[in-house]
């Protein structure tokens, strides 16, 4: 596999990075505002567990860190597992958080451009929770 096409999507959130940090970083949280595609999260064991309107996915995040750093690995029930970086940062009194979405091979560009949608509706969302 050679490189993937990316597209970085940012959004600036009016919080500080580590409360942007400690709320990303939470599975639970994901129902929240990952409301594109998932509809639960749950803890199973070692794994959490995500039903999405594509089925049931496991998600595991990098290890904690101090360096805004939330990337994660989505696996889907066909066993394939695609690594989404993200990025939160501060900026002056708020933040920025950064996230970079791959086109895998098998994904026709319409489709990429529909994910790239639902991921920036998924940081609207997310900016609207924690800036309440």
């Amino acid at each position: 596999m050679g490189t993937l096409n990316s597209r970085t999507i940012t959004i600036a959130i009016e919080r500080s990075h580590k409360e942007i940090y400690e709320f990303v970083h939470n599975p639970e949280n994901f129902p929240k505002w990952v409301t594109s595609f998932c509809l639960s999260a749950r803890k199973s064991g070692d794994d959490w567990i995500m039903e999405t309107t594509e089925g049931p996915m496991s998600i595991r995040f990098e290890e904690r860190n101090n360096f805004g750093v939330l990337d994660h690995y989505v696996r889907f029930a066909s066993g394939e597992e695609i690594m989404n970086p993200v990025r939160v940062i501060p900026n002056g009194s708020g933040s920025v958080v950064i996230f970079t979405l791959y086109q895998m091979p098998d994904i026709s560009d319409e489709r990429f451009n529909t994910d790239s949608g639902m991921v920036e509706n998924d940081l609207n969302t997310l900016k609207s929770i924690l800036e309440k």
